[in-house]
């Protein structure tokens, strides 16, 4: 046997029965215990607690949105859901005017929260100016207000939760990379 094995071996062997001796043998304090395994975190968390890949994905229901048409609305995205990974679409109130259809034009007054940091990004409220969203369908928008907007009445509010495919994008456009878009959008006149 080489040297260096016999002596690794040897020291493995004393540094063993040193730690197995009682308090009572020799004068020797037993080794400390072993400490006992931290606890798992169940299934879906992790220690922080559950990551967004474990929560289940938001629903129109989930997003408060407090105001009437035509007032700026105040949006509440909840923690305890992921963002949605396709367009949700919901009328909060249904409008009573002309339904808008492909190549409509839509005059909007809208309010935009990324759902990263749940901020109010940009309003036309505050402008006092509606946003006009022509040729509808076919519009120089988003693709989420394009799909999402068909349908809406005049005189109605509508939520839609943008993904990001449907968005901006990786490229972010001015907006965080692949950024989820809560929008609340009154329309205000429909030709």
């Amino acid at each position: 046997m080489r040297p260096v094995r016999k002596i690794l071996l040897v020291l493995v062997f004393v540094l063993t029965a040193c730690g197995s001796r009682d308090a009572g043998a020799g004068g020797n304090t037993p080794a400390a215990p072993a400490a006992p395994p931290a606890p798992e975190a169940p299934t879906g968390t992790s220690a922080a607690g559950p990551t967004v890949a474990d929560k289940p994905e938001c629903t129109a229901a989930d997003i408060k949105v407090a105001g009437k048409f035509g007032a700026k609305p105040e949006v509440t995205i909840p923690d305890t859901c992921a963002p949605p990974t396709k367009l949700v679409i919901k009328d909060l109130s249904a409008g009573s005017g002309k339904k808008a259809a492909k190549g409509s034009t839509v005059q909007t007054n809208y309010l935009l929260v990324t759902w990263s940091d749940k901020q109010v990004l940009d309003n036309s409220f505050d402008r006092g100016q509606p946003f006009p969203i022509e040729d509808l369908g076919h519009a120089q928008v988003i693709d989420g207000w394009n799909k999402g907007m068909i349908g809406i009445k005049e005189g109605g509010r509508r939520l839609l939760i943008i993904p990001p495919d449907l968005g901006y994008g990786p490229g972010g456009n001015g907006i965080q990379p692949n950024e989820t878009l809560v929008f609340v959008v009154d329309a205000v006149k429909v030709t």
